[in-house]
C-alpha cells in the first residue's frame, strides 16, 4: 500500500476500514463501495490512510481538477532494488504533468491515431476467430486461451515485435503491474524491477533497429512523430511502448474476463450482437471495471466536495464505486446492457484519460461479439473467482464449455 502523507484523517470525513486483500472484498468489493458512498462523497479509508472520492460526481471532479495530478509534489526516494522500475516510470506520461505530459501525449497521439486503430478491426476479428478455432474440445480456461491472447498479440503486432514473444511480454507485464497491488511483497518488487530492466533492454534493440531501418509499425511512427521540432527520446519511446502494453493489456484482459463472466451469469449473450455490442461493453465497464482505485496529488491548497486539502496531500478515486452511483444510474447493481449509455470513468477522465481507450474498446467489442457468435452455447463449468489483484479487479480463471 502507498505511504500516507497524512498524520491522520482530515476533519469532517468519516473513517471506514476495509482491508483490500480480505477474501470477501476481493470477491465482491461493491458492498463496501455502497457503504462508502453512504458515508460521504469523500471518506477516509483507514487501510490506505487515504481520503477517497466515492460518488461519480466527486470522482469525476477529482480526475478533472487541474489543481491535482499524478506527479508527486516531493519526489520519493527510490530504493536501489527498484531503480530499473522507476527509470521507466520517470518517462511515463501516466505519471507526469505539463509541460512534459503535454509534449509526450501530443507526440504519442500523432502516432497512435484513431484512424490507425480503426483500421485494425479486421485484423482483430481474424485473430479472435483464429483463437476460437484453436480452442480444445471440451472445457477450457478462456483467460489464457482467449482473453489474454487478444490484447498481447494485438500490441505485439502494433509495435512490430514478434508474436512469438507474447508469453514473455505477458510475463514482464504481470511482474511490472504487481507494483500496483495492495498486497505487494519485496519479492514482487524485485520481480518488477527485473522485468522493467529486461523489457527495456529488449525494446531498446527494436527502437535502434527502427531508427536505422523504418517499418510499418507503431515504433516507427513514434520515432517519426514530431511536434514543434520535438521528438521522443529513446527512453521515452521505450517507456511509451511498455505503458501501452502494460496498461492496455491489464485493462482489456480483466474487462474481457469480467464481461464474459457477467454475460454468462446473466444469460445476456443476445446483447453481444453487432447492433448492441457498443452499449454492452460500456455497461461492462461501468458494472465491473478492471481498475478500482486511482490516485492524485494536490498541487495547491483547495476545497474538494466541501473538504479542505493542502498542497502535497494525496486523494484516491474509487472508479468502481463511481460506476455504481445510484445518483447517475437507476438500479446500479443490476447488469443491464439495454440501459442508455452514459459516461463512465473506467478509463479515467481529464488530461490522463487513457490514450489506449479506443483500442481497448475495439478489442472488447470484437472479442465479445465474435466469441458469442461462434459459441452461442457457451456456459460456465465452474464458479468464477476473482484474483487478489487490488487495485485491479479480474478473474483467476474462467472455465467454460460450449
Amino acid at each position: 500500500m502507498p505511504p500516507s502523507p497524512y498524520a491522520g484523517p482530515i476533519d469532517g470525513v468519516k473513517r471506514l476500514t476495509q482491508p483490500p486483500t480480505d477474501p470477501g472484498f476481493v470477491q465482491d468489493p461493491y458492498p463496501f463501495y455502497a457503504r462508502a458512498r453512504a458515508a460521504g462523497e469523500i471518506v477516509w479509508w483507514e487501510d490506505y490512510a487515504l481520503p477517497v472520492a466515492t460518488s461519480f460526481a466527486a470522482a469525476n471532479a477529482v480526475l478533472k481538477d487541474r489543481r491535482l495530478g499524478r506527479e508527486p509534489v516531493a519526489p520519493a526516494l527510490i530504493p536501489p532494488h527498484l531503480e530499473a522500475f522507476y527509470a521507466i516510470e520517470a518517462h511515463s506520461m501516466l505519471e507526469l504533468e505539463p509541460p512534459r505530459h503535454t509534449r509526450l501525449r501530443g507526440l504519442v497521439l500523432r502516432a497512435f491515431t484513431s484512424r490507425r486503430i480503426a483500421a485494425m478491426g479486421p485484423e482483430i476479428e481474424a485473430l479472435a476467430h483464429a483463437l476460437i478455432d484453436a480452442l480444445p474440445a471440451g472445457p477450457v480456461d478462456l483467460l489464457p486461451a482467449y482473453a489474454q491472447r487478444i490484447p498481447v498479440i494485438v500490441i505485439a503486432r502494433l509495435l512490430g515485435v514478434p508474436e512469438t514473444m507474447a508469453d514473455q511480454l505477458l510475463a514482464w507485464s504481470r511482474d511490472m503491474v504487481g507494483m500496483y497491488q495492495a498486497g505487494r511483497t519485496r519479492a514482487m518488487e524485485s520481480a518488477a524491477n527485473r522485468a522493467a530492466a529486461d523489457f527495456a533492454a529488449f525494446l531498446r534493440g527494436y527502437v535502434e533497429a527502427r531508427r536505422a531501418e523504418p517499418a510499418h509499425d507503431l515504433i516507427t511512427h513514434l520515432i517519426a512523430a514530431e511536434e514543434g521540432g520535438e521528438t521522443l527520446s529513446t527512453e521515452e519511446l521505450i517507456t511509451t511502448c511498455i505503458l501501452l502494453l502494460n496498461a492496455g493489456h491489464e485493462a482489456t484482459v480483466h474487462t474481457l474476463g469480467n464481461g464474459i463472466k457477467t454475460i454468462l451469469e446473466q444469460a445476456a449473450a443476445a446483447s453481444t450482437g453487432a447492433g448492441n455490442i457498443g452499449a454492452t461493453v460500456e455497461e461492462i465497464l461501468r458494472f465491473d471495471p478492471p481498475l478500482h482505485l486511482f490516485t492524485r496529488f494536490v498541487y495547491e491548497d483547495c476545497s474538494l466536495c466541501g473538504h479542505s486539502f493542502r498542497r502535497g496531500d494525496q486523494v484516491g478515486v474509487l472508479l468502481a464505486s463511481a460506476g455504481r452511483d445510484p445518483a447517475i444510474w437507476a438500479g446500479p447493481d443490476r447488469f443491464d446492457p439495454a440501459r442508455p449509455v452514459q459516461t463512465n470513468l473506467a478509463f479515467g477522465a481529464g488530461r490522463h484519460f487513457c490514450v489506449g481507450a479506443p483500442l481497448a474498446r475495439l478489442e472488447l467489442q470484437i472479442g465479445l461479439r465474435v466469441l458469442f457468435e461462434r459459441l452461442p452455447e457457451l456456459r460456465l463449468t465452474a464458479p468464477p473467482r476473482y484474483a487478489d489483484l487490488y487495485h485491479f479487479h479480474g478473474l483467476e480463471a474462467l472455465h467454460v464449455e460450449g
